[in-house]
């Protein structure tokens, strides 16, 4: 029998007992702080990678990382009116 990517339903039942509706099992599960999707019948969806995740105490890594700074001179040289970091020259 190959282990499925995500928990049983089972499985989540048995994480979140004594709770029973859907949307109070994954109010649950993403306390315990665990990333929970829903799947269309509105039960939680938990990849057991993530489950084992939280087991080890490992913190969630970043889908996508923090944006650096903006370039302030270079929006500072665009709304002075500046071309190329250069002064723009009035004929």
């Amino acid at each position: 029998m190959s282990t499925l990517p995500f928990l049983s339903d089972a499985e989540i039942e048995g994480i979140c007992q004594p709770l029973k509706a859907p949307s109070a099992q994954c109010r649950y599960l993403s306390r315990l702080g665990l990333v929970v999707n829903r799947k269309p019948n509105g039960k939680p969806l938990v990849a057991r990678g993530e489950f084992e995740r939280v087991l080890i105490g490992r913190q969630p890594e970043a889908q996508n990382p923090p944006a650096g700074q903006p370039n302030r001179a270079a929006l500072l040289q665009l709304i002075n009116g500046s071309k190329r970091g250069q002064k723009a020259q009035g004929h």
